[in-house]
């Protein structure tokens, strides 16, 4: 545990730890609003109440506050979805203008929650939240509702502490990081970048440095119809192919491919796991009594930093994905004549931060002080700083609270002691980064 290093300082950790009925309070507001994840066809939920209730207490902090609407992302943009739109789903980005001469920090969170369905397996409300047992239940406590709550906490103490910093705050909340990092992407399109950010996933108070990008190749395996109660002839005099049948080469190939990643040197990283492929959806068959026209499988590729080509992107990974499996399949001759169809649905790119950066060790030294030791590791999955780290040129890792094994899940919960104390080390975090206006 590393100490505090003022009166100040300790009258800020002392100030957050008596702010627990505001960040539950707030954290039931934001629970309340339904801001689950949603298909780009879907019309918008409640990401806009929740949106101007972030701004409402933004804004009596003396934040200048955008929040906006972006365009479509339009189309031939690799990393969004060509049909999303952000009509009721608006972006925010709240400004607190230092004294000068500080550094800027960024403080990012995502809104979307993954469905709370099915919501008849949930012991309460999964949009109320609910306090039992010592944990805090609800949709988006944990993933990442409860960080989004510290954070606006951690700011209010300041303000209650009669704080002015030197550097400048930026705290930003986004859309769609469940889905395609759209809102990241939207948000570094607008301008939104500092010295430094962390984003508020439930790291336990570790300091997420890296995490793997993602691919999302959607296979179609061609067949013949014909009768499935009759006899058939070769597919070359005319007969039916079965294409769930055929689907059988292309998972085996996505097996062995996996092991190859398992064990290739250029696979390892000192705090991610290799690279990943897993098939996710099949969808086949038109009718019971017919062989099916074709098969269509749906899987997620995961990737480490080091694999993103010149451009910064995954083609270079998409391309030996294809390559083995059509490789794979060619030992059956009808691919030679029906070949594989292939579409590639976004590429979520990953990203890394130094292990020495400044602001991982401001991080872990923040968490130190008020109890909560962490350390350095990486996220297997991915999060909205990758696209401020890479795209906006703003080095950010993730430091929030509660249990990354929580999120998800059914009865998905956090602690407010988590809460409390997150919102204490950012405090802490954005006074000894940004400095005190003497």
């Amino acid at each position: 545990m590393t100490e505090l290093r003022s009166a100040l300082e300790e009258r800020i950790v002392e100030t957050a730890r008596t702010a627990r009925d505001d960040v539950v309070g707030l954290l039931g507001e934001l629970v309340a609003c339904d801001t689950t994840a949603r298909s780009v066809d879907e019309p918008a939920r409640e990401e806009e109440k929740l949106q101007q209730l972030l701004a409402r207490r933004l804004q009596a902090l003396g934040a200048a506050v955008d929040l906006w609407e972006p365009p479509s992302t339009g189309t031939g943009n690799r990393h969004v979805p060509d049909e999303l739109t952000f009509g009721g789903r608006p972006q925010l980005a709240a400004h607190l203008r230092g004294a000068g001469g500080g550094r800027s920090l960024l403080l990012n969170g995502h809104i979307d929650a993954v469905s709370a369905e099915p919501k008849e397996l949930w012991t309460s409300d999964p949009f109320r939240l609910t306090e039992r047992d010592g944990r805090l239940y609800g949709r988006g406590t944990a993933d990442m509702k409860g960080g989004l709550a510290s954070m606006v906490v951690a700011l209010e103490t300041l303000r209650r502490c009669d704080v002015r910093l030197a550097g400048d705050l930026i705290f930003c909340s986004v859309t769609d990081e469940e889905s395609s990092g759209a809102g990241g992407f939207a948000a570094v399109a607008r301008g939104v970048r500092a010295d430094a950010g962390i984003c508020a996933e439930p790291t336990d108070f570790d300091v997420w440095v890296a995490c793997r990008g993602s691919l999302t190749p959607i296979i179609t395996i061609p067949g013949r119809p014909g009768h499935a109660e009759m006899p058939q002839p070769h597919w070359r005099a005319g007969g039916a192919v079965n294409a769930i049948d055929k689907l059988r080469l292309v998972l085996e190939a996505v097996a062995r491919l996996n092991d190859e990643w398992r064990d290739r040197p250029d696979q390892r990283h000192p705090y991610l796991s290799p690279g990943t492929i897993v098939a996710t959806v099949v969808h086949g068959g038109e009718w019971e009594i017919t062989y099916p026209a074709r098969c269509t499988l749906t899987c997620e590729a995961m990737y480490l930093p080091t694999h993103l080509d010149t451009e910064g992107t995954g083609r270079k990974v998409e391309a030996e994905i294809k390559d083995w499996i059509e490789r794979a399949v060619a030992v059956d001759p009808w691919f030679d004549e029906h070949p594989l169809e292939w579409f590639w649905d976004g590429d979520v790119v990953p990203a890394e931060v130094p292990s020495d950066h400044p602001v991982v060790s401001a991080a872990l030294d923040a968490g130190g002080a008020v109890g909560r030791n962490g350390r350095v590791a990486g996220f297997d999955s991915w999060h909205d700083g990758a696209t401020f780290t890479r795209r906006g040129g703003t080095p950010t890792v993730c430091f929030g609270p509660g249990l990354g094994s929580t999120a998800h899940i059914i009865d998905e919960w956090t602690t407010a002691d988590a809460l409390v104390d997150h919102a204490a080390a950012t405090a802490l975090l954005a006074l000894r980064w940004c400095g005190v206006d003497d």
